[in-house]
C-alpha cells in the first residue's frame, strides 16, 4: 500500500470486529475535522496527512460495506480453549449420538 497509514491496510482491517471498525472511523474522522481546521487557518505542517486520512476513511467504509453485503467474512470470535472435561463431555455426547442411530 503505498499510501495511507500502515496501521490501517486492509489486511489489519478484515482482523478487525466492526465495533473496533467504527471506532477507528470515528478516530479518523475527527482526525481529518482537525487537519481541515488546522489547514483553514494555516498552521497544517503536512498536507499529504489529509489524503491518507480521507483514504483511510474510504477503506474503512469499503470493508463496512462488503461485510454488509457478504464479500468479506466478518472474523469469528476466538474459540475458547478446550479443556479435558469439554473433550470428555464431546466424545460422550457423539457416543450417544451413535448408539441413538
Amino acid at each position: 500500500m503505498a499510501i495511507g497509514t500502515k496501521e490501517l491496510a486492509i489486511t489489519e482491517l478484515d482482523s478487525f470486529e466492526n465495533e473496533r471498525l467504527a471506532e477507528e472511523l470515528k478516530k479518523a474522522k475527527a482526525e481529518l475535522f482537525n487537519l481541515r481546521f488546522q489547514s483553514a487557518t494555516g498552521q497544517l505542517e503536512s498536507h499529504g496527512r489529509v489524503r491518507q486520512v480521507k483514504r483511510d476513511i474510504a477503506r474503512i467504509y469499503t470493508v463496512l460495506r462488503e461485510r454488509e453485503l457478504g464479500i468479506r467474512v466478518t472474523p469469528a470470535a476466538e474459540p475458547a480453549k478446550a479443556t479435558k472435561a469439554t473433550k470428555k463431555t464431546e466424545q460422550a455426547d457423539a457416543a450417544a449420538d451413535t448408539k441413538e442411530a
